[in-house]
């Protein structure tokens, strides 16, 4: 056949562009996370903005000035809730006009001892040398050496006493002001995260504003930074809260690469910062990395984003298993079981041939076989790795949950602490009154059917939209809306069981709530479902997301605005003369070398204020401080003179300290009291005709010492009084005098 020259040139053409077609679709596909706008032209673009009369001009104005508001009005309000919480500590402790020791008595119990650390670290003649005195740290605890970076993970102490000394900081604030400034100021990073997160799923600040305003107004049930400014969770949960906000925008669908990339770098370095400031952090992220492997097997997100995050996960774990000094109880978290498991069905269903029966198999049994995998590999990990991290964590849940029955003290003093009771009525009717509650249900129940809705129709064939509109109605499709709805139910479970878990919940509440009241999405589902025909259910929809939020703003306005005000200018007196006159006579009167025995907390309280050695610390993490502290909590117990020298002499205490407030406690739950403990746990409690009794041949040890007779005043000598502390000297040599 002869071909003309012009027509050989026209198969050419139209080879070529068919392989250039093909070739973009190829790149397309590798490109998935792209957003429609990075692939689409400019001239098809300018040509949509032309269809909606707006010049590409004005379109990038509009965003860019959206954008400007929106991040000045989420620092603002970083800024003044810092600011806020600065205020309120000082009119509460009236701080600047206070002495150092009068300041240092207000932080109680674990608060003492990290601040403590902090203190040690700025005295220190280098950094080094503060660091390596921390880790092998002999001053602290009688008879026993600590690494206490490892131990009570003061990484935080670590970071603020670099910055205070690299900074300068030394000739221009104290060392106290530095240190709760910067946990003021992580408060407010954690308030503008929360902002952002709402921000980006309602796609208004608006919703970051009323976030703020729920968070401040609840702020009882937000945070504990009234309570223990020093512990742990303030200084870890804002970075959890920059790595929910990352997570929210790198789960979205249509994510322009420069975003993921960003998001995805956020992710990381929060999530290990994160890992590195709590403890407990890989518990959290294990609730986390449940509410991503329901949303992948839903198949309700990208699997490969979700991956992408297990291994972050992993990386963290790993690092942080290498600084933190090996961390056994890293090895040991369901957090590295269940993203192993992950992992390795992941794979089993890769090598598994498409369409072949094995594979449809997998594929239904995948939530099965994942949650039978993580169990076996927890299981074999805590078998062939050494570990002692967090076992009472296990007794006290078998406990808690009924499983098992006990006398043990120190579980059963955990069981009768307000935070790891069930949540009262009042935590539900002050989020009620504030209207969070009623708003928070009603956004999570049409999110929640929407969500079934998606699920159904993934079963029976149907495809997610790759890109979901206004008029569509299915907020349900958006997976980022999905990964918080199934985390805060998950965290609510916990804050259901333990009130101290409220902390996580509350926070992520005021968000959805926000973000749902100020979304037009989330009324569209709503109005698609009742089918409104007399009013346009677009229309609607945005004035509703618009008015709904104001509403709620003014009556929050009206009603709690007035009372925060009064709250910042009431001056409130915290003051402890009692407390102050015991550590002037300690640091006065009482030998460099002295060992002090009583209660954790008050130990805590006077190895910050006085430096002095003490034989037990308020610390719940290690079963040797566990047991000291039972052992020397038997002072308020019913047992003999010798029985309580004995106990106090093989810890080298040379002064004990009995607290009237716990002698004569009057608790409000009757067999919560340390006293009832002590007597349930020593055997001394008689049970008849459905009432206890407490029983024992010796008197309370705590009331018969303050006797002055025979045999007490052979072993201790008393040598300060107060109206609150009974300071006696243990005896070296016994006197037997009758």
């Amino acid at each position: 056949v002869d071909f003309s020259e012009c027509d050989f040139r026209y198969c050419v053409a139209i080879t070529l562009k068919k392989m250039s077609s093909g070739a973009a679709d190829l790149r397309q596909r590798k490109k998935q996370n792209c957003t429609e706008s990075d692939k689409m032209a400019p001239e098809e673009r300018n040509k949509e903005n032309s269809k909606l009369g707006r010049s590409p001009k004005y379109m990038l104005i509009q965003r860019f000035a959206k954008l400007f508001f929106g991040c000045l009005a989420a620092v603002t309000s970083g800024m003044m809730y810092a600011v806020y919480l600065s205020t309120y500590h000082e009119r509460k402790f009236w701080f600047s006009s206070r002495q150092e020791l009068e300041r240092e008595i207000t932080f109680q119990g674990d608060s003492a001892i990290y601040y403590s650390f902090y203190k040690e670290l700025l005295k220190a003649p280098s950094f080094e040398r503060g660091v390596y005195e921390l880790t092998h740290n002999n001053k602290t605890v009688s008879l026993k050496t600590i690494n206490a970076v490892q131990q009570m993970t003061l990484y935080p102490e670590l970071i603020a006493s670099v910055l205070y000394q690299a900074s300068g900081s030394e000739e221009v604030i104290e060392p106290v002001y530095f240190y709760i400034g910067i946990v003021f100021g992580l408060q407010g990073i954690y308030v503008t995260a929360l902002f952002v997160t709402s921000w980006v799923m309602s796609g208004t600040w608006l919703a970051g504003m009323l976030t703020v305003a729920w968070f401040i107004i609840n702020r009882t049930d937000t945070t504990r930074i009234d309570y223990s400014i020093p512990s742990r969770e303030n200084w870890a949960l804002p970075y959890f809260a920059c790595q929910v906000a990352a997570l929210t925008g790198y789960l979205k669908k249509n994510l322009n690469c420069s975003a993921e990339k960003f998001c995805y770098l956020l992710v990381s370095a929060s999530t290990y910062t994160f890992m590195m400031m709590w403890e407990y952090s890989h518990y959290l992220l294990f609730v986390q990395a449940v509410s991503l492997f329901l949303l992948d097997s839903f198949a309700l997100a990208q699997t490969e984003k979700v991956h992408e995050v297990y291994k972050i996960y992993l990386f963290s774990l790993f690092l942080g298993y290498l600084l933190q000094f090996e961390n056994s109880a890293l090895l040991v978290s369901p957090l590295l079981s269940l993203v192993a498991a992950l992992m390795l069905s992941k794979c089993l269903q890769m090598n598994m041939k498409k369409g072949s029966f094995l594979s449809r198999l997998l594929k239904i049994m995948y939530i099965y076989l994942v949650l039978t995998i993580t169990v076996t590999l927890n299981f074999l990990l805590k078998m062939f790795v050494p570990h002692k991290e967090n076992e009472h964590l296990l007794k006290f849940i078998e406990v808690k949950l009924g499983l098992n029955t006990t006398k043990n003290f120190t579980m059963n003093w955990l069981l009768c602490q307000e935070s790891l009771q069930a949540p009262s009525q009042d935590f539900f009717l002050r989020l009620t009154q504030s209207s969070l509650l009623p708003f928070y249900i009603l956004v999570l129940i049409i999110c929640l059917f929407s969500v079934t809705q998606v699920i159904f129709r993934r079963i029976c064939g149907e495809p997610l939209k790759e890109t979901v509109k206004l008029e569509d109605g299915r907020i349900g499709e958006r997976p980022e809306i999905v990964y918080h709805v199934i985390h805060t139910i998950l965290l609510g479970c916990l804050a259901m069981c333990l009130e101290g878990t409220k902390y996580l919940w509350t926070p992520y509440v005021c968000m959805l709530a926000a973000f749902g009241v100020c979304s037009p999405e989330l009324w569209m589902t709503l109005f698609k479902w009742l089918r409104l025909k007399a009013v346009h259910p677009i229309l609607l929809a945005l004035i509703l997301s618009m008015a709904v939020p104001t509403i709620i703003g003014f009556s929050l306005w009206k009603e709690f605005f007035p009372r925060i005000m009064t709250e910042l200018s009431e001056l409130q007196e915290f003051y402890d003369p009692d407390t102050v006159e015991l550590m002037t006579w300690i640091k006065r009167q009482a030998p460099v070398a002295a060992v002090f025995a009583g209660s954790p907390q008050l130990m805590g309280v006077i190895k910050l204020c006085t430096g002095w050695m003490v034989s037990s610390l308020p610390l719940y993490n290690d079963d040797d401080l566990l047991k000291r502290n039972e052992n020397i909590y038997q002072i308020y117990s019913k047992r003999s003179a010798e029985d309580i020298y004995k106990i106090l002499t093989s810890y080298k205490a040379n002064f004990l300290i009995i607290e009237d407030s716990i002698c004569n406690e009057v608790g409000p739950v009757r067999g919560c009291r340390v006293k009832d403990l002590l007597d349930i746990a020593n055997g001394h409690v008689v049970c008849e005709e459905g009432d206890s009794y407490a029983y024992s041949k010796y008197g309370r040890f705590c009331h018969e010492i303050k006797m002055n007779y025979s045999p007490y005043v052979n072993y201790f000598t008393r040598v300060y009084w107060n109206r609150s502390y009974f300071v006696y000297k243990i005896n070296t040599v016994i006197s037997f005098q009758s």
